[in-house]
């Protein structure tokens, strides 16, 4: 059965809790796993899953998330159906004003989805790292005749407050719906965890623009689907929950666990990071069949450089992207974006390193996030002592110590007169 299916992607959020990661772009737009970008993971999601009409609902500090999107995500334009295209905010509210919430965001781009006419509208956040065969979500919602489906997945009880979370069924029709409160019911025989809702939606087309728009006329909304939409649906629309936990990725084993995180935080975005870098990984970078995809640079291969006692350049445990370079420097466990420079003697442990940083000779680092374009002077030490941290740096409650970038220069080309 062949169907019309329009994406659109929601990547207009501030990220302030990961903040100085989001000083200077959105959320989507945050590095992650060395080369990539957050956004990546929804974008290879439907690309991947034969996905190929995606608007980008754009908002906050979107400058680098737009040249990513640029550098990574530009289709041809041979076929007119296959696009990737990014949408700021069209002020087409009645206040005329940016997005107020994600039904707002879907309201003023209503034009979109009236051109494209599609069958069926996939509504997808931009801020977790996951894997997803949307076609599997789509079988389920066709296969139930829902109006809207949501993907869903058990989380623990403590973080209901973090999540809409969900009651269900036998049959997995959605009875109820909780907007993040931390009473919310748990799940039947298991009083330590709670259905959460992962804020990816599958809604009818013309359901879909039926609902923001009454949404959008009412004074009193705050136009968002998990806060004013959705919970009004329960006795009115066939609504259902997908089960995450039975999607499967092509070319992975049999059995194994999907991959979902909601890196919402400093510490949470570290670990995930960290996860990425495991002996065996939850999350499988390197299955073909599943491709993550993003920009594409010119880079040259890692260096590896120097052998001598004390001064040997390798990484243990660790991810690297092109251009770093290990100059008789030590990485353990570690994830570093392009074009690092290790410099001798040097020893950085459980950290995270975006473009362009520069650790020099004899430093010591340990459990930080460094961001791009950071020189960190010879024979510095980060990660012993907390207390001179704090008097340098940000440091999170688990003593994660995060280190603000400098903005990178851009290069203009000159005009001979």
């Amino acid at each position: 059965m062949d169907l019309k299916v329009l994406a659109l992607v929601l990547a207009g959020g501030k990220g302030t809790r990961l903040a100085p990661l989001t000083a200077e772009r959105a959320k989507p737009a945050v590095p992650f796993g060395g080369k990539y970008r957050i956004i990546d993971f929804v974008l290879s999601n439907l690309i991947n899953s034969g996905i190929y009409s995606i608007y980008v609902l754009i908002q906050f500090r979107s400058q680098s998330l737009l040249q990513h999107l640029r550098d990574g995500w530009q289709f041809g334009g041979m076929l007119q159906n296959q696009f990737i295209i990014p949408v700021p905010a069209q002020m087409r509210s009645p206040g005329e004003t940016w997005y107020s919430g994600t039904a707002d965001a879907v309201y003023q781009n209503f034009n979109l989805i009236e051109q494209s006419a599609p069958d069926i509208v996939v509504l997808f956040g931009a801020d977790h790292i996951y894997r997803m065969d949307v076609r599997q979500m789509i079988r389920y919602h066709r296969h139930k005749g829902a109006g809207v489906t949501i993907s869903a997945l058990p989380v623990e009880k403590k973080f209901a407050k973090d999540f809409g979370v969900i009651e269900i069924d036998e049959d997995g029709r959605i009875l109820a719906f909780h907007e993040k409160k931390p009473d919310a019911p748990t799940m039947p025989g298991n009083p330590d965890m709670v259905l959460a809702s992962m804020g990816n939606y599958i809604f009818e087309r013309d359901l879909l623009l039926e609902l923001v728009g009454k949404d959008a006329a009412d004074p009193k909304s705050s136009h968002d689907f998990g806060t004013n939409i959705l919970p009004q649906l329960v006795d009115s629309v066939p609504m259902y929950a997908y089960d995450f936990q039975t999607n499967h990725i092509a070319g992975d084993p049999p059995g194994g666990a999907p991959y979902w995180r909601d890196v919402g935080t400093l510490d949470a975005y570290y670990e995930s990071n960290m996860d990425m870098r495991a002996i065996n990984p939850p999350l499988n970078l390197y299955n073909r069949n599943w491709p993550l995809r993003t920009a594409g640079y010119s880079d040259p291969p890692a260096k590896f450089a120097f052998d001598e006692e004390g001064r040997r350049g390798e990484a243990i445990d660790s991810i690297l992207s092109g251009g770093c370079i290990l100059s008789g420097g030590v990485v353990r466990r570690s994830v570093l974006g392009r074009h690092v420079f290790i410099h001798s003697y040097a020893q950085v442990e459980d950290c995270i390193l975006f473009d362009n940083v520069d650790i020099g000779r004899r430093c010591k680092i340990r459990r930080a996030i460094i961001e791009k374009n950071v020189k960190i002077p010879p024979d510095t030490v980060i990660g012993y002592d907390a207390d001179e941290d704090r008097k340098r740096y940000q440091v999170t409650e688990s003593g994660l110590v995060v280190i603000k970038g400098e903005r990178s220069p851009v290069p203009l080309s000159a005009l001979s007169i």
